[in-house]
């Protein structure tokens, strides 16, 4: 085997023996462990007998053996149990329980790793369906030692393993892993403007992944920090909610490094709501947050720690509950190392619901506010499409900083990067397209050339910004007493309450709603008695109205209270929407507002929003003014704030439609291929 696919195809070809006992959505709760349990086989197996010479000399002697057994093995973790794959599948009648004390035999930060996978269920489950041997058997003949799979291609192995349960069950493997390509090029576009000062002596950096995976981000970055200078100190943080990622991700960096500390840095648990990084800062962070993913599980937490306001993460505001891309980014944001200290430098590949989701005001539209106020955004890159394993759609990679170079302050750069792509050899899921290494190099070169072009726009950040102001039209009405539009009061709230009861007593609510239908009724006869003249203001209908209404009662002496709520709704039931009659007004005399005519309009920041309502509604509609109470709730101003980025608005190419002539052609050689199928199945 001499590429990750064949390994991919040999691990999954063992599910082939678990087909008839094991149902397809618990395949990879025997495949992921024992892959990484063979890989871990592997690696100890150069020292194992190392291991157990100095455990058996040792053990009653000193009381923390944890020190020399790991100096014995060369890693972080060990295994003192005397088993290895070799050994366990020489006693196949107590294969079982052998394997328990295998695992039982490691360190424990590697036993913690294996334990996320609930391995020993599984072991039952083989066991007893008489497949454990067989299993074990084909994995004992794979070595995944890391001279034979290096950790790039283990990564890819564990990857494509998930992306093919996931599919499987139509699940979403976007939330554990990214393409290699997309990390090579996040990478570069933080670490880019950094490359001279990584190159000093004496460099610590700090990487952090808030949703890691299986660690191909955090490890990218150190791998490329050490490329430019290999005496620098990279250390590497990460959270990652999934428990078999995360211990695939955890067991992977105890192999990389020796002393563990990588590993022992990645957290498990839900970044949202249980930090388990809050009292650090790091100096790069790059992630893949899970699109369009719900966070009501991180609910209670994350709505708690925003009322904290920026005391807490999410100060900023909160998106929708069906997407928390956002809440990584202002997660990460609050990570970041103060500007004074060095600052730091932030990755991030979302889809396109962040960069204009949500209007003026909304959570969404508040976090951009925020974001570029503050001047953090230094620029976005739209990927081309298919580029991801489960999902075709549209991305874009945001660089964010709070260390921009002196050009670029104020300033936000986007790229377009939509057609930089070659097609693979071989789909994977949804990923048809990668990005070659060449293209790589032209993003980066687009990005630090900082220079507006067919690719590449450069505006400053106010750009994204605009005033929401809500625009009203006066309110006109006619009125008229006719039979028809009486009938429509029978379907108004305040009419209906006057015959319906809240008492308990069944007496007295059978009385209380029937004196209100006759209440109703009564009004319903003095409203047919009105002229049925048509009017034109309402004023001059409101006077007959209440001359006639006043004071109403039957024979029986019964009063009709004519309340604000029940005199509303006969205007409104008597009323029609009328271009032609006079204006409404309120009782001081000014205009009231029509809701059906109410309108908003986006006055580009900047701007005076007179002088924009005067041009650009003022000539269109006269009567139209602006509603000066709708003001923004930061600043006071009138119209809300709102940000949004929209890309194709900025990089649209206007394609003429075709001549009607070469559409009339095509029409008519379709109709004669139509024409000549039809003949031949008529014979």
């Amino acid at each position: 085997m001499n590429n990750f696919s064949q390994y991919v195809s040999f691990i999954w070809s063992i599910a082939e023996i678990l087909r008839d006992s094991f149902k397809r959505s618990k395949y990879q709760d025997v495949i992921l462990p024992l892959t990484v349990l063979r890989r871990i086989d592997c690696v100890l197996q150069p020292s194992k007998e190392k291991v157990l010479l100095t455990n058996a000399k040792l053990k009653g002697k000193l009381e923390n053996l944890a020190p020399q057994l790991r100096k014995a093995s060369g890693y972080a973790f060990y295994n003192t149990s005397r088993y290895d794959f070799e050994k366990l599948l020489g006693d196949a009648p107590n294969l079982a329980a052998n394997l328990r004390n295998y695992i039982n035999g490691f360190s424990d930060n590697m036993r913690e790793v294996l334990e996320k996978f609930d391995f020993d269920n599984t072991i039952a489950k083989l066991d007893e369906a008489g497949l454990l041997f067989l299993v074990l058997e084909r994995f004992k003949n794979i070595d995944l030692h890391p001279d034979v799979v290096d950790n790039h291609t283990m990564g890819s192995v564990f990857e494509e393993l998930i992306r093919k349960f996931n599919e499987a069950l139509n699940e979403n493997p976007g939330e554990h892993f990214t393409p290699r390509d997309v990390i090579h090029l996040m990478v570069d576009l933080v670490l880019s403007q950094d490359r001279d000062m990584l190159k000093r002596n004496h460099i610590v950096r700090k990487v952090f992944d808030p949703a890691a995976g299986s660690g191909g981000m955090v490890t990218i970055a150190k791998d490329r920090i050490i490329a430019i200078n290999p005496n620098a100190e990279v250390y590497l943080f990460g959270q990652e909610v999934n428990p078999e990622t995360y211990a695939m991700c955890k067991s992977d960096l105890y192999m990389k490094s020796p002393d563990g500390r990588d590993a022992d840095n990645i957290a498990f648990g839900s970044t949202l709501s249980n930090d388990k990084h809050s009292d650090k800062q790091f100096d790069y962070m790059l992630t893949n947050p899970p699109y369009g993913k719900e966070w009501k599980m991180d609910q209670d937490k994350v709505e708690a720690e925003a009322d904290k306001g920026f005391a807490g993460r999410f100060g900023a505001g909160l998106p929708r509950i069906s997407d928390g891309q956002l809440l990584f980014l202002q997660h990460m944001l609050g990570r970041m190392v103060a500007a004074k200290d060095g600052g730091s430098r932030i990755g991030i590949v979302m889809n396109g619901s962040p960069l204009f989701t949500g209007d003026a005001g909304s959570g969404e539209s508040e976090i951009r506010r925020w974001i570029l106020e503050n001047d953090w955004l230094e620029a976005i890159v739209a990927l081309p499409e298919q580029l991801f394993y489960n999902t075709g759609i549209a991305t874009y990679v945001w660089v964010l900083t709070n260390r921009k170079e002196k050009r670029r302050r104020g300033q936000v750069q986007l790229i377009d990067a939509t057609d930089l792509w070659t097609p693979m050899r071989k789909s994977l899921g949804d990923k048809r397209r990668e990005i070659a290494a060449d293209h790589i190099k032209q993003i980066a070169d687009i990005h630090a050339a900082f220079a507006d072009s067919e690719r590449s726009k450069i505006f400053p950040t106010t750009a994204f910004g605009f005033r929401k102001i809500t625009v009203e039209r006066p309110l006109r009405l006619n009125f008229q007493a006719s039979p028809e539009r009486i009938a429509r009061l029978k379907g108004e709230r305040a009419f209906i309450a006057l015959a319906e009861s809240k008492k308990k007593n069944a007496r007295e609510r059978l009385a209380e709603e029937a004196e209100g239908r006759k209440q109703q009724e009564k009004i319903l006869v003095r409203l047919s008695a009105l002229p049925g003249d048509l009017f034109k203001e309402r004023a001059a209908f409101e006077k007959v109205l209440d001359r006639d209404l006043r004071g109403l009662r039957d024979l029986e002496g019964l009063q009709v209270k004519l309340t604000a709520p029940l005199r509303k709704a006969i205007l409104s039931a008597v009323s029609e929407r009328d271009e032609t009659a006079a204006i409404c007004c309120d009782a001081d005399g000014n205009p009231e507002p029509d809701p059906e005519l109410r309108d908003t309009e986006n006055v580009p920041l900047g701007e005076d929003v007179q002088v924009f309502f005067d041009r650009e509604v003022k000539p269109h509609v006269s009567d139209a003014w602006i509603n000066t109470a709708v003001r923004d709730l930061k600043d006071g101003e009138v119209g809300r704030v709102g940000y949004e980025i929209n890309f194709n608005r900025y990089f649209y190419k206007y394609q003429p439609p075709r001549l009607l002539a070469e559409i009339e052609q095509d029409i008519k050689t379709l109709e004669k291929e139509i024409l000549e199928m039809l003949r031949e199945v008529a014979g």
